[in-house]
């Protein structure tokens, strides 16, 4: 039966005390992935554009240099995010398109756009 009371919602929840540190928090653990400043534009640039080549994601996500460019592929790559196809061609050829596991992110991705347009409409009006 429901709890209706304060102190007696709060003796339930002490009996469910969950403890979060950095090793055991879910959000954390898909931060840790999608972190930074680079890998969600990545991903969705991926996403829109497969397959993506990397001159293609190097001229369309502004302000990233090489280096990090290739960075951020290989860790989304070790990541199972991301999958690259090398095509043997003179010059060298290099797909990259989001695998399998990646596109589970897409409704999370879909979910933080609409929040972050919200935030930016809400920030516009403080």
């Amino acid at each position: 039966m429901e709890k209706h009371t304060i102190v007696e919602n709060q003796m339930v929840n002490d009996e469910k005390k969950v403890v979060f540190d950095e090793n055991s928090c879910p959000v954390t653990a898909t931060m840790k992935v999608l972190g930074g400043k680079w890998k969600s534009i990545l991903i969705n640039a991926i996403y829109l554009t497969a397959p993506a080549r990397f001159g293609e994601l190097k001229r369309s996500v502004k302000g990233i240099t090489q280096s990090m460019l290739t960075q951020q592929l290989r860790e989304l790559e070790d990541d199972g995010l991301i999958s690259r196809k090398i095509y043997a061609e003179i010059p060298p050829r290099v797909e990259y398109t989001l695998t399998e596991f990646g596109l589970t992110l897409s409704p999370i991705m879909q979910s933080m756009a609409k929040w972050g347009e919200e935030y930016r409409i809400k920030k516009k009006k403080v």
